[in-house]
């Protein structure tokens, strides 16, 4: 007896995360005789059978399944892309994930496939990712919103509500909501997660009852601060919806960044959790430290840290010299921004500071870098702590 093909067929035992993240989409490889995934950048492919081809097309037009068999169009789908896409859907806990150009077009392609139902109307909660807020308030795609706590979400439900949207750990702030309470009050009306700053390591939404999980690639998940991309994981009933979405408004990713977005995957678990150590030591010395008014740190950790100074935060930012003031986030090396300048400026002021979002608010992404290298330039950009009065209260001032 062959024991060795017994085992191959026999049911998969499940599988850590950390295993899956490294094993996830490439499954056949073994049996393609290849050990690193291969990256296909073909924009069409041959085939000499056009009758077929013409079916594949009208079952693609009228289902948005992947067309069985070889590839057609790059814009239909690439095989490197889904190998990154059945990953990400297995660390999510879905039946499938679409990606596309980046986490913008992903949003994008969500809201258009419900307003294809005829299901205009979107109901969220501040704060959100600064361009997912204007996106949704702007009404670009013809969708209305309206923004709500979490306990007025199921008032503010009418029946052509399409979609109900939050983010938890919330951008910038760092709020954390309960998701599943959250789910139970959307009743029938599907709940999006924007899972970017938890990714699946620290949070399965759909666990709690999400339908939708979007991430923006581009940050931990690529995890190197050098690929654009989004992704949506769902049923394959939205699935479907999404592909068609994709296929007619052209935001597909491409096949290197979704290469790139599959390696990222493997490392993302290790990541993540030495990035959570260290930027739980910075809040920690950030939360006692007398130039620091406020720090925000999630409770199921994370490589984010918000924290509110006493002083300039425009100088802090221009103070660093190890850590990189720059937008985006979940890359190996650390960053900070100005929230309220930049990734969230487009944001009206009020609907800004009504959210949390201050002008004293800083966005600290962790990187993989030793904590003693990054606390040092945070405590010179911080500025000196002068001592001031009979009784020795501290003050923070900026250094000039």
């Amino acid at each position: 007896m062959d024991f060795r093909l017994d085992a191959m067929d026999a049911a998969p035992l499940p599988r850590a995360l950390a295993t899956e993240a490294v094993h996830a989409g490439r499954e056949d490889l073994a049996g393609l005789g290849l050990h690193a995934p291969p990256l296909d950048l073909s924009t069409t492919y041959p085939s000499y059978d056009s009758r077929g081809e013409a079916a594949r097309i009208d079952a693609f037009a009228a289902e948005g399944a992947e067309p069985d068999g070889p590839p057609v169009y790059a814009r239909l789908g690439n095989p490197t892309v889904s190998r990154f896409e059945k990953a990400l859907a297995t660390l999510e806990g879905t039946e499938s994930a679409v990606a596309f150009a980046s986490g913008m077009a992903a949003l994008t392609a969500v809201l258009l496939a419900r307003l294809g139902d005829g299901l205009r109307h979107v109901v969220a909660v501040r704060p959100l990712y600064g361009c997912s807020d204007h996106l949704l308030t702007a009404g670009a795609l013809g969708s209305e919103v309206t923004w709500v706590d979490p306990a007025g979400i199921a008032d503010a439900i009418r029946p052509e509500t399409g979609l109900i949207m939050i983010e938890s750990p919330a951008n910038p702030t760092l709020a954390e909501l309960d998701v599943r309470a959250i789910a139970h009050s959307c009743g029938s009306v599907p709940l999006l997660v924007d899972n970017t700053f938890a990714t699946p390591v620290l949070q399965r939404p759909v666990e709690s009852g999400a339908r939708l999980v979007l991430h923006s690639a581009t940050k931990y998940l690529g995890g190197h601060g050098d690929v654009l991309g989004g992704v949506v994981a769902c049923d394959e009933a939205f699935a479907r919806k999404l592909r068609q979405v994709r296929f007619a408004t052209g935001g597909v990713l491409h096949p290197f960044a979704g290469y790139l977005l599959l390696r990222g995957l493997a490392t993302l678990p290790v990541r993540v959790k030495a990035a959570s150590a260290t930027a739980a030591q910075l809040a920690e010395r950030l939360a006692a430290d007398p130039r620091v008014s406020r720090v925000h740190y999630p409770r199921i950790g994370g490589g984010m840290v918000a924290f509110e100074v006493t002083g300039e935060p425009h100088e802090l930012i221009a103070a660093v010299r190890l850590i990189t003031p720059a937008v985006s986030l979940g890359s190996v090396d650390t960053l900070i921004q100005h929230p309220a300048s930049i990734s969230h400026r487009i944001v009206d002021a009020g609907d800004r500071r009504s959210a949390g979002v201050s002008d004293k608010l800083l966005r600290l992404s962790v990187g993989l870098e030793d904590v003693e290298d990054l606390w040092q330039d945070l405590d010179q950009a911080l500025g000196p702590v002068r001592t001031s009065g009979r009784e020795g209260r501290t003050t923070a001032v900026a250094e000039a």
